[in-house]
């Protein structure tokens, strides 16, 4: 099956979505704070879902609609339920990385507080999903997500040349904080289970654009941009295990400190000529994960405000894009002492429903309206059953450390 780099699409938005705060914060803390000794869960917890993530592109070019139609066709209350929880943690999400790019902004370039950069950037956005539209965001993610997966490979090699010794010896953490970074971890690696939503809508734009786009053709495209959030994930892992791992040094909670630390980081593995570039690399990669979630949120709000009730809402996308935006802003200038909060919040949602979407997901692919030939075969039904348990296991787990 020969396919160009102009058949791909949506599999690079997910990736350019997922590969920002769960890669470049939680990933290099791990590695920073735990070596590799957290790689288990990392690769872990990427099986598990990858089949409920592969499900999104798999129904939506296979019948043209996204996981919500299939959603809607297993009942409006799963509809509501989804609405909800998204409602419930899109402000918070949408201020988390837009406050990590503008720390990178800020450190890269100065001349700013990250409170305006954080204006800047999201009217940069806000302006890039007005007048480019989808087309817009496929070309530039591709040249994004293959720019960052070279430059962390060169930067992880050029670490582990330096450095002194490596343990790959893998631990499970016991005390309560580290099992609350763990669950933070999973939850966001490679990202929220319902970011499948997001790829199924994605898909369907890409097939409107390419009405030839098939089943194969997706789901190649969706391994192309797992495998670079797969890579890229256990890079990051490597670099903050190899460089700061067991160095005195910790990560700063405050997002220009953070972004200075972290290309500091890589500069001291590739030498000082690498600072503007890897500084770029950083904050396109955020950008990037800063553009796809205020694209998809509003794509998702308005499409499952249409299918509650049952009628087309003129200018959805562009009401709900303005409710993210102000949200947003609303969070950073005035709720901005409580973010930490509610991005654990956010963190522990995306962790505990990741059961709810992966049953959802598995549900629809298995359903009639899934044609035949592009449902999933008795292996990969099994494979989901038994991660559809395993994900269960790890929230009844979490919740009984509660108490």
């Amino acid at each position: 099956m020969k396919i160009s780099l102009k058949k791909l699409g949506p599999g690079f938005l997910f990736a350019g979505a997922a590969i920002g705060v769960s890669h470049l914060v939680q990933s290099t803390r791990a590695g920073a704070d735990f070596g590799f000794a957290l790689l288990w869960a990392l690769i872990l917890i990427n099986i598990v879902k990858y089949p409920f993530f592969q499900f999104g592109p798999r129904y939506a070019s296979a019948t043209g609609e996204s996981l919500l139609e299939g959603y809607a066709k297993l009942g409006k209350g799963v509809l509501l339920a989804y609405f909800v929880l998204t409602f419930a943690t899109m402000f918070t999400i949408q201020t988390a990385v837009t406050i990590v790019t503008a720390g990178i902004a800020s450190s890269l370039f100065g001349g700013a507080s990250s409170v305006i950069w954080t204006a800047i950037i999201t009217a940069v956005c806000f302006a890039i999903l007005i007048i480019g539209k989808y087309k817009l965001l496929d070309k530039v993610m591709k040249v994004i997500v293959i720019s960052l997966t070279i430059s962390t490979v060169v930067a992880v090699l050029f670490a582990t040349k330096n450095a002194p010794s490596i343990s790959l010896a893998q631990d499970f953490p016991t005390n309560a904080a580290s099992i609350a970074f763990l669950i933070a971890f999973m939850g966001w690696m490679p990202a929220p289970l319902d970011i499948s939503i997001w790829h199924s809508i994605w898909t369907v734009e890409k097939k409107k654009i390419d009405p030839t786009l098939e089943t194969k053709q997706s789901l190649f495209d969706f391994n192309v941009g797992y495998g670079a959030t797969i890579i890229l994930g256990v890079g990051f892992v490597a670099l903050g295990a190899l460089v700061m791992f067991n160095s005195g040094e910790s990560f700063s909670s405050n997002g220009t400190t953070f972004a200075n630390q972290l290309i500091h980081m890589y500069t001291s593995s590739l030498g000082d000529w690498a600072k503007i570039i890897i500084g770029v690399a950083a904050l396109t990669t955020m950008f990037s994960t800063t553009l796809t979630t205020l694209d998809a949120s509003p794509r998702v709000m308005h499409k499952t405000s249409e299918i509650i009730l049952n009628k087309p809402i003129a200018r959805g996308y562009l009401i709900w894009l303005l409710v993210l935006v102000a949200g947003t802003l609303s969070i950073f200038f005035f709720f901005i002492s409580e973010m930490g909060l509610l991005i654990k919040i956010a963190t522990v949602l995306s962790f505990l429903t990741a059961p709810f979407y992966a049953i959802l997901n598995f549900l629809v692919i298995r359903s009639k309206q899934t044609p035949d030939s592009a449902r999933p075969g008795p292996a990969m039904q099994m494979f989901s059953i038994c991660s559809i348990f395993i994900l269960i296991g790890f929230s009844i787990w979490y919740v009984m450390t509660l108490f």
